[in-house]
């Protein structure tokens, strides 16, 4: 920068696009040229910028000035600087919660800034008790994690754990909250996920009070909660705005169509391949009428239904939304339809598969319905192997 004559040289130094251009221009430029600016106790009594930092230090300087922050230098030989926080806030507006979606209740869902989400959970818990302690992970990304908990109501051992746990971690790169997930999961071979997902801040303002402990990723638009119970899985935020009455009655529903959802399938090839006595007359002449044509046996005639319908799942979930939604009508009535009129398979295994699918949708939590999915390919085998027996054993499992 130019100085006038006996001052010394001001070099300021900052990286285009990760700098708020406006704030650099009107609040941080002026301030700067004046006359009184010798040294830089005299940038930070004038500069009205926050989180200023006088430091020598190399790997901060380095780490400050990528993360958006703008670096004056005063005078040639000088080792001190003083980082001046200017960073560009491009994140969207917080929005309606997309996956965890209520008619009842707060319309707000976290979104991909940490300063935003703390906002949005603080603002729910005005208490000095509410801790928030921020770790760096990630030798690449250098991501932010926030750890929240209540002092006095949280058990000090599980937030010890999860500090532990994060410290410990040795990654490059930390894009979204499931890769921290994965990384501290007592079991990471489980197929059941051990920490609740959640979008919304009113959900991880609520477990806070109830002593768990949450913690939020810089660029996840998600908060993680722990420790956490199988039940909770099946439990959707918005029982908590309903009767008790009502509320016990979806949770029953949920979790009839969760064992729905893992059973029918198994059982139908059971019962045909080995226990085939146990059906009722009535509906034995139904199930001869609809298997009468069908050159498959009943396990063939499973695994072809519901790979279809993992397909059209994938295929609906990957493709844009309008898109999306015509290719899982259409695909599922065309396949369905051309599968029974071609005998590959019967219209009582269609139905079957078809209610599997929609029970597995129940589930409040997206990663326990991916867990559903995947456990009735192990319960067919098994059933298809040992009958009834093989379906008992994948349930000790």
């Amino acid at each position: 920068m130019t100085v006038k004559e006996g001052l010394k040289p001001l070099k300021f130094y900052y990286f285009h696009p990760l700098v708020d251009k406006k704030l650099v221009q009107n609040d941080i430029l002026p301030y700067l040229q004046e006359e009184s600016i010798h040294s830089l106790e005299d940038i930070k009594r004038s500069v009205p910028i926050e989180n200023m930092e006088v430091t020598n230090d190399i790997a901060t300087i380095q780490h400050q000035v990528l993360s958006g922050s703008c670096m004056v230098q005063i005078g040639e030989k000088s080792s001190e600087v003083i980082l001046l926080r200017a960073v560009k806030n491009n994140h969207r507006d917080v929005n309606i919660p997309e996956v965890e979606f209520s008619v009842v209740g707060p319309k707000e869902a976290f979104i991909e800034s940490l300063d935003v989400n703390l906002n949005l959970v603080r603002r729910r818990l005005p208490i000095p008790e509410l801790r928030v302690e921020e770790i760096t992970v990630g030798k690449i990304t250098k991501t932010k994690i926030a750890i929240l908990s209540i002092e006095g109501i949280t058990n000090k051992e599980n937030v010890n754990t999860l500090k532990q746990r994060i410290n410990d971690i040795e990654i490059d790169s930390v894009i979204d909250s499931s890769y921290i997930v994965q990384l501290i999961s007592d079991n990471q071979h489980s197929p059941f996920p051990q920490f609740i997902d959640t979008e919304r801040p009113d959900r991880i303002a609520a477990v806070l009070g109830e002593g768990k402990v949450a913690f939020l990723v810089d660029g996840a638009p998600h908060g993680i909660i722990g420790p956490t119970t199988l039940v909770e899985f099946f439990s959707a935020f918005e029982d908590y705005f309903l009767n008790w009455l009502t509320a016990s009655f979806f949770r029953l529903i949920r979790s009839f169509a969760v064992v729905f959802s893992i059973l029918v399938t198994p059982i139908y090839v059971a019962v045909l391949t080995y226990h085939y006595e146990i059906i009722p007359k009535d509906l034995l002449g139904i199930l001869v009428t609809s298997r009468r044509e069908i050159p498959l046996p009943p396990i063939l005639e499973a695994i072809f239904l519901e790979l279809a319908i993992e397909l059209l799942r994938e295929a609906g979930a990957r493709l844009p939304t309008k898109v999306g939604q015509t290719i899982g009508i259409v695909g599922g009535i065309v396949i369905g339809t051309a599968s029974v009129e071609a005998g590959l398979t019967s219209n009582v295994l269609l139905i079957f598969v078809a209610l599997a699918a929609l029970a597995s949708f129940t589930t409040p939590v997206y990663q326990i319905g991916n867990t559903i999915r995947l456990l009735r390919f192990p319960f067919l085998f098994m059933a298809h192997i040992w009958g009834l027996l093989g379906i008992s054993i994948c349930f000790c499992l």
